[in-house]
């Protein structure tokens, strides 16, 4: 086990599957203590829900907790059940979800769901995360490709992470020098959302996509939650108000 997270106490929200879980889990590796804060206790993908596989493969604790990011105080119980850790060190915003479609389809609804749990779901975690972080922290927003170019049928979740990234870099103008604040921006990566909810993997869309990546693949979680654990460590010790691409260099392909 490395010790780059050693006595750290992360709360991920989206812990249970894609993504998150692969967070969590790799904190773990590092060191951390784990609190899972999810609406769902199952993971997407199947299996050993996130906390007991942590508890089972680690040697560090974790800690389920039902939370609606949206609701307030839903985050802030999370956020204080890192006091069974010894408080919460870095605070991890992931919980997301996908609505795509034409602007004269979509709903008012949808746009508010999204926008719901996408933006003010990270608002909400930030806010939580920074009334408990006295002492000093660091929080970690998971924003998305779609949080830095627009793309076609794609309005809402693209103005969700765009939300997401400026938050980031106004909270980090905000809380620092105590807290650091930064932004991890995937490209398309192999989780229940890209198979399930935009259905990519398993279509004839992966060989044109693919291609279109210099690094000729797609996403892993494993690549987020790599890149997460250097921005919660000491080894990004001077960077603030940044943003992450973990994307194989798309973007820049698209250029």
């Amino acid at each position: 086990m490395s010790a780059l997270l050693e006595d750290r106490t992360v709360v991920v929200t989206g812990a249970a599957s894609g993504n998150g879980r692969s967070i969590a889990r790799t904190f773990a590796d590092h060191g951390a203590d784990v609190i899972v804060a999810d609406v769902r206790e199952d993971p997407r993908e199947s299996g050993t829900p996130t906390h007991e596989l942590i508890e089972k493969e680690t040697e560090r604790s974790a800690r389920f907790v039902e939370c609606d990011v949206t609701d307030l105080e839903d985050v802030r119980d999370a956020v204080d059940a890192a006091e069974a850790f010894g408080g919460i060190d870095v605070m991890v915003n992931n919980a997301g979800i996908l609505k795509t479609g034409a602007i004269t389809e979509l709903t008012e609804d949808e746009y508010d769901a999204v926008m719901d749990v996408n933006a003010k779901g990270v608002f909400l975690g930030c806010k939580a995360a920074a009334e408990r972080m006295d002492d000093g922290g660091n929080i970690i927003n998971i924003s998305s490709t779609a949080g830095i170019v627009g793309g076609e049928e794609n309005s809402i979740y693209c103005a969700s992470k765009g939300a997401v990234r400026l938050l980031t870099y106004s909270l980090a103008a905000e809380l620092g020098p105590e807290v650091r604040v930064n932004a991890i921006h995937p490209g398309t990566t192999d989780t229940q959302m890209v198979t399930e909810d935009i259905e990519i993997m398993g279509t004839d869309k992966v060989e044109e996509q693919t291609q279109s990546i210099p690094l000729r693949r797609f996403g892993r979680p494993e690549d987020v939650a790599d890149t997460a654990v250097y921005l919660a460590s000491d080894l990004s010790d001077y960077v603030t108000g940044e943003s992450i691409l973990v994307d194989g260099g798309s973007l820049h392909g698209m250029m």
